[in-house]
């Protein structure tokens, strides 16, 4: 009997341990690096450079950020951007498109909130946009490059039903007109047409970039998800998705792809730019990291093939870009009016996507039911146990029968109290006689341990979760619960944070709402009705269990200790059933049997 307790003293350790690593290496870790990272000072400078197709980038001289937005789009003429979900302008200095709110998404859930930001101009820090050009390194009056200052020659405003026209002339021979339009949605459509007027032939590529200079300091820094570059790329209806987190993507500064179609660009948790080529069309993909004497530059870039034009001819080019948000129905149908390969890949399912989709589609139907994705979830824990109620049924029922038997193994300790090894042996005897396995209650736990993660992985990176509410004081199912102890859960009028020297525990490790409490609870109960360990040591451990996993579950999503909790609930309302029917003494019933002798 020892050595079977030392055996599962060493397997909850192990255990442990590995629940205390993972913990340690999704919550802790990724928010201590946060926490350093937003203290560090950092004056982040940008500089002229050249790209690769010997195009000068415009920038700001070293340390002259502007953080007036209004003082940065005032330097060069624009064109303003309105539709039903985008706002902003782009430059006619290289028709970029550099100015661009998310106008149905909010940074807080305060209602005076602004929009989110996508794209921000040059001159800011961390400027980030998108452009569209050709490379002609040999053409007489040269191509318009990123300084070149476009003409608007017809529309006023870009919206979904009125594109905007921009003409340049080389002086040479060579006269592009670009055509911008935008969708209802998040696509820019970009037509290029080039004339070609002179007396001799020339050839051109066309080329289109995302550029972010300096990445901000709270991106790249969950291990759970990726952040950085992304990209689709392959041929012949074979297609694999790259992802490039920013911490790798700096130790790779040039990364190259050769691909027939796909697309490519830079990607956030919730939104993304992505250049995206005609579909037919042969392009080399690039990732670069560039040194702008202490700047990074991060580019995802696409160079089409060249082609030849003869005088008196002209060329078209059709380039897209997606520039919004990652939502999974958008970007299916754009996946299917595009003909784009594994575009809903933009959303980070993960390794088990095999359940992070399902599980998504599920919440999101139940959504649509019940129009409460805390309601949806509580259904789709329901459809869990469902799936597993003939397991934890086995399950259970081992368990009962095993709190049944107490009596008969605390006799068999007693008369082998001397003699471990016979303990032991008498002990299987009485499971074997019994057909009870004591290790069927491990089952459903195990069982779910993917399907936890899945969850919290689709709580983490689906937008639809995002700022989405449950009742009462959670109004955002993505984010920790946002009430505290130690204030009484909003009863005092009081921010602990704010408390000297302890404010940042009290607001962080030690940070305890209302829902973690509920898990530890229900934790405790359904640990109560499990019969209790043999080794007086290992009843200690198990007594602390549920406290220590207050806390480390207090940081996360409380959608998900919404499931945790709930499932418990579920689960100890099926053993007490089970209990009940083998006669098995449960904390329940001996708690009430208090109040009736009272």
């Amino acid at each position: 009997m020892q050595n079977e307790n030392s055996r599962n003293t060493i397997i909850f350790f192990v255990c442990a341990a590995l629940i205390m690593g993972v913990y340690y290496f999704m919550v802790m870790r990724p928010q201590a690096e946060m926490r350093r990272q937003q203290q560090i000072a950092a004056a982040e400078e940008k500089a002229a450079t050249v790209n690769d197709a010997g195009l000068t980038s415009a920038s700001a001289a070293p340390g002259a950020f502007v953080t007036d937005r209004v003082q940065a789009l005032g330097k060069v003429a624009r064109v303003p951007i309105q539709t039903g979900t985008l706002k902003g302008s782009l430059s006619l200095q290289g028709a970029r498109i550099d100015d661009l709110y998310l106008t149905d998404y909010k940074e807080t859930l305060d209602k005076n909130s602004p929009p989110v930001e996508l794209f921000r101009p040059q001159g800011m820090e961390h400027a980030y946009f998108a452009q569209f050009g050709w490379s002609g390194p040999n053409v007489p009056g040269g191509v318009p490059g990123p300084n070149t200052v476009w003409s608007l020659t017809k529309g006023a405003t870009l919206t979904q039903t009125t594109p905007v026209e921009l003409t340049w002339d080389n002086g040479a021979g060579l006269r592009f007109t670009r055509v911008i339009a935008v969708d209802a949605q998040y696509v820019f459509t970009v037509t290029d047409t080039v004339a070609n007027l002179s007396g001799q032939a020339i050839t051109i590529a066309p080329y289109g970039r995302v550029e972010r200079q300096g990445v901000p300091t709270d991106l790249g820094k969950q291990m759970i998800l990726h952040e950085g570059a992304i990209g689709t790329f392959g041929a012949d209806g074979k297609f694999t998705t790259e992802q490039v987190k920013y911490k790798d993507w700096a130790k790779k500064p040039r990364i190259e792809n050769e691909s027939t179609g796909g697309w490519l660009g830079i990607t956030d948790k919730y939104w993304m730019a992505a250049l995206i080529p005609d579909q037919k069309e042969k392009i080399e993909g690039r990732f670069s990291v560039r040194d702008a004497e202490g700047l990074n530059v991060h580019e995802a870039a696409m160079l089409g093939a060249a082609r030849t034009i003869q005088p008196g001819r002209q060329i078209e080019e059709t380039q897209r870009l997606f520039a919004g948000v990652k939502r999974n129905e958008i970007l299916a149908g754009y996946e299917k009016s595009l003909g784009l390969p594994r575009f809903i890949y933009a959303i980070d399912w993960g390794h088990l996507f095999f359940l992070t989709r399902p599980i998504f589609m599920i919440v999101e139907f139940f959504y649509g039911v019940l129009g409460n994705f805390g309601l949806a979830i509580l259904a789709l824990t329901v459809v869990v146990k469902l799936i597993m109620f003939p397991l934890a049924n086995k399950s259970y029922e081992s368990l009962s029968k095993m709190r049944t038997l107490q009596p008969k193994m605390e006799e068999i300790k007693k008369k082998f109290k001397d003699d471990p090894q016979k303990q032991q042996q008498e002990t299987m005897a009485l499971y074997q006689r019994e057909k009870i396995n004591p290790l069927a209650g491990c089952l459903p736990i195990l069982v779910q341990i993917p399907v936890f993660y899945a969850l919290y992985k689709v709580l983490f990176v689906t937008i639809e979760m995002r700022h989405a509410p449950f009742f009462g004081w959670i109004r955002d199912l993505s984010a920790r619960d946002p009430s505290t102890i130690w204030n009484l859960f909003g009863a005092i009028p009081w921010d602990p944070s704010t408390l000297p020297l302890l404010g940042n525990l009290l607001n962080g490790p030690l940070h305890l709402g209302v829902l973690p409490i509920v898990y530890g609870l229900t934790m405790w109960l359904q640990q109560s009705m499990n019969p209790p360990a043999q080794d007086p040591m290992q009843r200690q451990i198990f007594a602390f269990l549920p406290f220590i996993f207050t806390f480390i579950m207090a940081p996360f999503a409380a959608g998900l200790l919404i499931y945790w909790a709930w499932n418990n609930i579920l689960s100890i309302a099926q053993q007490y059933v089970i209990m009940h029917r083998f006669k098995a003494e449960n904390p329940i019933d001996t708690f009430f049997a208090r109040f009736k002798k009272a």
